[in-house]
């Protein structure tokens, strides 16, 4: 069974019915003890960094997803679930993050591009990642932010896309993985990528 993580943000619905999909056993869930014990793990996301770890520390939820990783679980974060893996953003500056990946989130730069980087955009794949098995080089998926992660260790990126510059399309790093865009809203290539996460 796949959890995915309610904590009051995000396109939960969305990435459940996108899994439904796929056939997989899927729950939407606050609960830490179904959360611990399933076989998966979703930490989907939109909004503000700060919000998000706010809503994390007041659901009691920041200790089970630290456990779930701890102990080996297939785990993908999504948008904003990618950037609260790491140790803080310069959306809101002084908000711890999860720190399960070194580094900080920081604001894309781009002065020719509209911010939030909002569209498709195709995918450039850096280091392996088992969500990309399959996948052609430059596919394209869907992105909605205005802020990417800047790990300290370069070969956790996954892959990058080009907006004015390399912006952080995906993370990874042994069974934690993360995608900055979101699989749920694109299409073909999105729905490959998530069955992969399953297949793991």
């Amino acid at each position: 069974m796949i959890a995915i993580i309610d904590y009051g943000m995000g396109n939960l619905y969305s990435v459940e019915k996108a899994f439904a999909k796929l056939g997989a056993e899927v729950v939407v869930t606050s609960d830490a003890d179904v959360i611990q014990k399933a076989a998966k793990v979703v930490l989907p996301g939109v909004g503000a960094f700060g919000d998000c770890m706010k809503n994390l520390t007041d659901s009691g939820l920041i200790p089970v997803i630290h456990a779930v990783i701890d102990q080996g679980t297939p785990f993908l974060g999504i948008c904003l679930g990618l950037q609260c893996l790491f140790e803080g953003s310069e959306e809101d500056p002084g908000v711890k993050g999860l720190g399960v990946f070194a580094g900080q989130v920081k604001k894309i730069i781009a002065p020719s591009y509209k911010i939030p980087h909002m569209g498709w955009n195709s995918l450039a794949f850096k280091n392996s990642s088992p969500l990309f098995a399959g996948l052609a080089p430059a596919d394209y998926v869907y992105f909605v932010h205005s802020y990417h992660a800047v790990p300290d260790q370069e070969e956790i990126v996954t892959a990058v896309t080009d907006y004015g510059g390399p912006v952080t399309a995906a993370v990874g790093r042994g069974h934690v993985q993360a995608v900055q865009f979101h699989p749920e809203k694109s299409s073909r290539v999105g729905m490959e990528i998530l069955a992969n996460f399953v297949k793991l």
